[in-house]
């Protein structure tokens, strides 16, 4: 009886080594399609911010403070799954690091809220953005 080195196995014992070595590729090129959509996306929820920007006065710059981001489905339903539920957080910091950065003012408090939407194939996510409800854009007052 001859035994095998763990690791290994036979063609009909289950996956051979190239098989793995597929999977293994498979799964990094995935992963790097993910880090992709993930800076996409952000860079789309700064773009969202940015081309909704009001200038009032010079030192005055005003921007959107709810955010919605719609994930396909499949991939919102995987990130709860992995645990991940804290994304809309993530991407709420992340936003307002980026009008830090730009000294943009918030027309309230900032969200970012993450659902799930039935997307169409190759379009994963859609970002828009409002003031609150009762915020008006006369309602801020200007510099001089």
């Amino acid at each position: 009886m001859t035994t095998r080195p763990e690791g290994r196995h036979s063609a009909g014992s289950g996956l051979s080594r190239w098989e793995r070595a597929l999977e293994r590729w498979q799964k990094r090129l995935l992963s790097k399609v993910r880090h992709r959509e993930q800076v996409e996306l952000v860079a789309a929820l700064h773009h969202e911010c940015d081309g909704h920007a009001v200038v009032c006065s010079e030192s005055r710059v005003v921007v959107p403070n709810a955010y919605e981001v719609e994930l396909d489905a499949k991939v919102h339903e995987e990130l709860m799954r992995r645990g991940q539920r804290d994304v809309g957080e993530a991407l709420t910091d992340d936003l307002a690091r980026h009008g830090e950065r730009l000294g943009y003012e918030w027309a309230g408090p900032l969200t970012v809220r993450v659902t799930p939407a039935e997307r169409p194939p190759g379009d994963p996510y859609r970002v828009s953005s409002s003031p609150m409800p009762h915020v008006r854009a006369d309602a801020f007052p200007t510099d001089g």
